[in-house]
């Protein structure tokens, strides 16, 4: 595995460190109980230069993940989205992926983790394509993990948690070593939740389907932007419960997500989907998303906001 790309800066509790200087103590709450929220937010290099895709609603959903957990985050909204900008200018960065982190740090060390302060961190780096340099175009292969999402009320699917995230893990990790490219996770009533980290679409007969908010799945914002531009084309969407074997008989499947962006599904446990390439309706949201995010053109749902 390549090593992760540095950035020179990360912003850490309203200063700027260097990269290497951005540590916490091995004691801190966050690595023994997981309790972090986060989000993973693109900066693209458009036309009118550098911008990120829907800032504000990322850090929303960020201080909703945040509430959830009962973490205070100790700045405004607007005071956090200016340092996400001030943290990619200070890296002279024109495209790049962003993590903001919160995090319970270092005090005690029991669960319950009310006495131990609230860090938040801001990171930046040069990130490619998340699912490999051809899935956006060729598409990837998936397989049905043997893996379940969380059943309701155990741990909170709405909020974007690093501990949500050993569930993932579980997922992908068992994808990879079975020759897949990524896992898809059903919940516990057996229908389609997700990816390990992204959300998925099912195209049959021109009709588009996409699991809703109640199937454990997070709510993705790239998801939601997907649903959008496809009702800007035209066509309709229903968010609804969709059992496994619909997956293998439709004519087009596709993932969303911050990292994943727009990638199209060819194979599942081995199954050819469809025609075994990029559809054509994947293809024109995955086109139209692409133009938006790029400048190519206009932003109808003011989704970008530049970085300078």
């Amino acid at each position: 595995m390549p090593e992760m790309p540095k950035s020179n800066i990360i912003w850490s509790n309203g200063e700027n460190l260097p990269w290497d200087d951005a540590k916490i103590h091995v004691l801190s709450h966050v690595v023994h109980y997981g309790s972090s929220v986060f989000e993973g937010i693109r900066c693209y290099d458009t036309k009118r230069g550098p911008a990120v895709f829907r800032l504000e609603d990322h850090i929303k959903r960020l201080y909703d993940s945040a509430k959830i957990y009962r973490m205070e985050i100790p700045y405004p909204q607007q005071e956090f989205m200016d340092a996400v900008l001030a943290t990619i200018r200070a890296n002279d960065l024109k495209s790049c992926y962003i993590r903001p982190i919160v995090f319970r740090g270092y005090g005690s060390l029991g669960v319950d983790p009310m006495s131990c302060p609230v860090d938040s961190v801001i990171a930046v780096w040069e990130w490619g394509e998340y699912l490999g340099a051809d899935a956006l175009e060729k598409g990837v292969s998936v397989g049905i993990s043997s893996w379940n999402r969380m059943a309701p009320n155990t741990i909170p699917a709405l909020a974007k948690a690093g501990g949500n995230y050993l569930n993932s893990q579980l997922v992908r990790i068992e994808a990879n070593q079975n020759g897949f490219d990524e896992g898809i996770v059903l919940g516990v009533d057996g229908l389609v939740s997700e990816g390990s980290g992204e959300n998925i679409f099912v195209i049959k007969n021109e009709q588009i389907y996409t699991p809703a908010s109640h199937y454990g799945i997070l709510p993705g914002i790239t998801r939601h932007s997907a649903i959008t531009l496809a009702r800007d084309l035209g066509m309709r969407v229903e968010q609804r419960g969709i059992p496994r074997e619909f997956l293998y008989i439709a004519d087009e499947v596709f993932f969303t997500g911050t990292a994943a962006e727009i990638s199209p599904i060819t194979k599942i446990d081995h199954l050819q989907i469809g025609d075994g390439k990029r559809g054509p309706i994947t293809e024109k949201i995955q086109k139209l998303f692409f133009d938006v995010v790029t400048g190519e053109v206009e932003d109808p749902h003011g989704w970008l906001t530049p970085v300078y």
